[in-house]
Order: structure tokens, then C-alpha cells, then sequence
């Protein structure tokens, strides 16, 4: 467990994410972290849930039009 403080950055509030932290979620300056409500809390991570949600659909689509998409590449 780490404790992160939360400080005035500008007319903002801001916390440092420490070193460790941020390499077990892959991300570095300028990555796009995602913060996702859970029955326990909230969950840090590098995941997109809507990326997943997207290819869900474009595998359905891939699927059903397989040919048209042979034709396009």
C-alpha cells in the first residue's frame, strides 16, 4: 500500500505518484491513466475500459462483413 498526498497544483488539485507505482502500471510522463469506480473503492490503471468495449464491436463486425474487410486490404 502506498499514501499518496494530494497538493495545490496552480488552481487545481494534483498527487504524486511514486516511482514504483508507475512502473507497475507502465506509464510515464504524458500517459493517460484511468481512475474506475469499484464496490471496494476506486481502481488506478493504464487499462482504457471503452478500448475494450470498441474492439468487442469491431469483432462482431470483423466477423460478419470478414469478406468486405479481405476487400479492403
Amino acid at each position: 500500500m502506498y499514501k499518496i498526498k494530494i497538493r495545490k497544483v496552480g488552481n487545481s488539485l494534483g498527487a504524486t505518484i511514486p516511482k514504483e507505482v508507475l512502473e507497475k502500471l507502465r506509464v510515464s510522463e504524458g500517459d493517460t491513466v484511468f481512475v474506475t469506480e469499484t464496490p471496494d473503492g476506486v481502481k488506478l490503471s493504464a487499462y482504457d475500459p471503452e478500448f475494450e468495449k470498441a474492439m468487442a464491436i469491431y469483432k462482431q463486425g470483423s466477423h460478419k462483413y470478414r469478406n468486405a474487410m479481405k476487400e479492403l486490404a
